[in-house]
């Protein structure tokens, strides 16, 4: 920490290549658009750098960190919502580039029938949009705690949220997941009839 508040360039480089990848994830899931999502993890990163001084150590500095990200992805959500950006047209992408059966630890090889996989991929790819279809508040929380499996407490430092309010939207906003996934898994077979 001292060297960050020095100004330490080589700390902030190590800095950057710990949390980059999380930090992009986290602002990717949350926006849905890999271009806005690249700009806005650099955009994190600056305000770290900015403000590092104004870090007290009440939390813990990935949780600091996460919650200027959250905050800036609101920020650009409002922004968008404001200019009617289209679609989130990269959520299929990230499905193809980041299976959830491969970040399970789970490869390819380990499933007999290749039908189980494509239906597993196409299953994801309905819950990534979905996900991104929900209420931004409730996607928030519920990327932070099923996504990046952060604790309530954390995701509560986080969103500066009361505990009960970040277990109230999370389950709200796996409700609003779960219609959206049935309706869409409906729709998807109903096409297929």
């Amino acid at each position: 920490m001292a060297r960050l508040v020095a100004r330490d360039e080589a700390a902030f480089n190590e800095l950057v290549v710990t949390y980059e990848r999380r930090v992009f994830a986290l602002v990717f899931r949350m926006l849905g658009r890999r271009e806005e999502a690249e700009d806005l993890a650099q955009e994190v990163f600056v305000q770290v750098f900015k403000a590092i001084d104004q870090f007290r150590g009440d939390s813990k500095l990935s949780t600091w960190i996460y919650r200027i990200a959250v905050n800036l992805c609101k920020n650009r959500t409002k922004y968008l919502a404001r200019r009617q950006v289209g679609e989130q047209d990269d959520v299929d992408a990230m499905a193809d580039r980041a299976p959830l059966s491969a970040a399970k630890g789970v490869s390819v090889g380990d499933i007999s029938r290749p039908d189980e996989l494509v239906e597993g991929m196409q299953l994801e790819v309905i819950v990534k949009h979905a996900i991104q279809q929900i209420e931004p508040d409730f996607r928030e929380v519920l990327i932070l705690r099923d996504v990046e499996d952060m604790s309530y407490e954390e995701i509560a430092a986080v969103t500066g949220l009361a505990d009960g309010t970040v277990k109230s939207r999370i389950h709200r906003a796996r409700s609003q997941l779960r219609v959206l996934v049935e309706k869409a898994i409906g729709e998807k077979l109903r096409g297929q009839s």
